[in-house]
Formats: structure tokens, sequence, C-alpha cells
């Protein structure tokens, strides 16, 4: 089972802030190696579902021609469309991920502390529609909290393996630092789009 709806909607209605990220050196340190390790100075366009509060779509905005900034929480997307109301080349909505797929394919996509929320099927059909509209030549990140939480499947670590072995994305960076672990990966310019989805199909991750 996914973490249900409800869960992160009592959170946003009992704080403007839930994880207190605007006062966290952890979330700093997250943010500046999940910038760091970007591959390109500039992407042409991007993707940053589970946005939450904005903090990482404000710095991920000024890489970034065009940024769609996504959370299935409307205060989280309200409070994400406020912080970058000055941001014209910045969208955002209020989607719920994979069943609310946006349309069209990113040059970057980045999926910060969202996957271990989602159980086995739905991870794979994450991970499926992230393959399919990521472009040739374009970079996905993931970056996820390494440590135990009763509303997540996995953590950091444990997401690991399934994130580094994705059919058509070959790992650019692997970072484990004791509290989050980051991966970069990159989609070949000469992949197509059909080897993720067979392996999903078969059963394969």
């Amino acid at each position: 089972m996914n973490t249900p709806a409800a869960y992160f909607e009592q959170l946003y209605s009992d704080s403007a802030d839930p994880w207190s990220l605007s006062g966290q050196w952890y979330v700093q340190r997250k943010y500046d190696h999940t910038l760091a390790a970007l591959p390109q100075r500039r992407y042409r366009s991007a993707f940053e579902p589970g946005c939450s509060v904005g903090l990482l779509t404000t710095a991920l905005a000024e890489r970034c021609d065009s940024l769609l900034a996504t959370d299935r929480v409307a205060a989280a997307a309200e409070r994400t469309a406020a912080r970058t109301r000055h941001l014209p080349h910045v969208q955002v909505r209020r989607l719920a991920v994979p069943d609310e797929w946006p349309d069209g394919r990113f040059e970057l996509i980045v999926l910060s502390e969202l996957l271990y929320y989602f159980d086995d099927r739905t991870l794979r059909d994450v991970l499926n529609r992230t393959v399919e509209a990521l472009e040739p030549g374009g970079t996905l990140v993931t970056v996820h909290w390494n440590h135990p939480a009763p509303e997540h499947h996995r953590t950091g670590r444990s997401l690991a393996p399934v994130l580094s072995a994705v059919p058509g994305l070959t790992l650019l960076t692997d970072c484990r630092d004791p509290d989050f672990t980051l991966h970069v990966l990159g989609r070949p310019d000469d992949v197509g789009r059909g080897p993720y989805s067979t392996a999903v199909r078969e059963g394969l991750v």
C-alpha cells in the first residue's frame, strides 16, 4: 500500500512546513549536493514531482529554462506557487504521480524524498513513467533519507540497488552520505523507449 494522501494532507494542515525544511542543516547540505551533482550547467526543461513547500524548486529554477513543480497536496502546491511567484518560468500544479503524470518530455527529472512512499507496484510505475518522460541525453536525479520511518516503505540505501539497475539509464553519480543517498542517472542519446517498459512488464524491476 502507498502512503495515503490523508497522511500528507494532515501534515500540511498542522504546519506550513511539516518537515522544517527551511531550518535544517541536513536539508541545506542535501540541496547543495543535489545541485552540485547536476552534470549540466543549465537544463531546457525540468520536472520536480513532490515539490513540498518549494525550497528545492527555487534552487532548481536557477538552473532551468522551464520547470514544472507538482505536489499531490493542494496546500503544498499553493505554498510553492507563492514562493516562486516571481519566477515566470516555473509552473506549479497540484498533481499526484504516477496516475496524473504530465504530458511531454523533460531534460531533467528530480525525484527528491519521494520514492520511498510507494509500494513495489507503484514504484515500478513511477520509474517506468520517469524513463519514458526523460529525453534522450537527459538527467534523472534521486535523493532520499537513509533512515527508517514508519510511513516509508524503504530508505535511501534500500532504493539504491533498484535505481542503479534501471534498464535504459546509466549511473553517473552514486553519493552515499550518512543521512542520504543521491544518484544521478543519464539516459543515453541512442536508447529507445522499450527496455524499461519490458522489464516492468516481466517483473524484473
